[in-house]
């Protein structure tokens, strides 16, 4: 029998885009025969993992970890799509993401990149994925992907419902005396969505397009040209206690801000991140 290298997987897999698993069995049955494998895949109908992508991948699962690092902790989310919830759900597509999510940790990547190219029993992630969309005949696709550092780290893992894997994952990195509150306020980022830690972290274009707004609202409403700044200043205040972290009412005593619950610890939250299911940039 003839020997099934790497070398001839890569060739046949280019050619014909279909899974490695399938690639594989074809090159097996025909003894190697690249032509052979080729006209196997064709006859079984089998669909590359080109023709899988086109189709909307919006549900799937966040996976994700906290590693020690030498600085302290790092948490890691990691968001694989798929088409259906019924695959998401699966015990073999919640696997696929604690595989995935692991390559992520031992590999420390940061980015969809690095993420994509750590190496896994199957080659790399992207290996992995691709075998995966073979598997569950589904556009399965890398999502979002998070990192948060520091001395602490808390992960909060949201279910919409107790058949379903998580669907939001939210991250906060806290200094040491941080972390008393820390759970609480993974909490508050997974219910209230944050979009920001501190109003200085708020790009310059959207402060500049929400006082555009502001002051042309309050125009629009025939206030005194006097006192518009004013009421532009109120409204800012309201916009960053909305998108602000720190800001935000804390949703279990709405006297309180987030702030607050680091000032009571005198505690400080270094980052936080939020992963949803769909709510990427270039979510498809």
């Amino acid at each position: 029998m003839a020997q099934i290298t790497a070398a001839l997987i890569k060739e046949v897999r280019e050619a014909t885009g279909a899974g490695m698993m399938d690639v594989k069995k074809a090159l097996t049955e025909a003894d190697g025969d690249i032509a052979r494998a080729k006209e196997i895949i064709r006859a079984s109908g089998i669909k590359a993992a080109g023709a899988r992508e086109g189709r909307k991948a919006q549900e799937g699962l966040i996976a994700s970890s906290v590693a020690d690092t030498a600085a302290g902790k790092t948490g890691y989310a990691v968001e694989l799509n798929s088409e259906t919830d019924f695959v998401a759900k699966t015990d073999a597509f919640v696997e696929l993401g604690e595989k995935v999510v692991a390559a992520v940790v031992v590999a420390g990547a940061s980015n969809a990149d690095e993420v994509l190219a750590a190496s896994t029993t199957e080659g790399t992630v992207k290996d992995t994925i691709d075998e995966a969309g073979a598997l569950f005949h589904e556009h399965v696709k890398l999502g979002q992907v998070a990192t948060v550092s520091g001395p602490h780290v808390e992960i909060y893992a949201h279910r919409k419902s107790v058949e379903l894997p998580p669907s939001i994952v939210a991250m906060v990195a806290t200094d040491e005396n941080g972390a008393q509150v820390a759970h609480e306020v993974a909490l508050q980022i997974s219910a209230m969505a944050p979009k920001w830690l501190t109003r200085e972290e708020v790009p310059a274009e959207i402060v500049e397009s929400e006082k555009r707004v502001a002051t042309e609202k309050s125009l629009a409403e025939g206030k005194p040209e006097k006192i518009i700044p004013k009421i532009v200043e109120g409204r800012m205040n309201a916009f960053y206690k909305e998108v602000v972290l720190l800001e935000q009412a804390y949703v279990k005593d709405p006297s309180k801000t987030i702030g607050d619950l680091f000032k009571q610890v005198d505690g400080q939250a270094l980052a936080f991140a939020r992963v949803e299911v769909g709510k990427g940039e270039d979510a498809e």
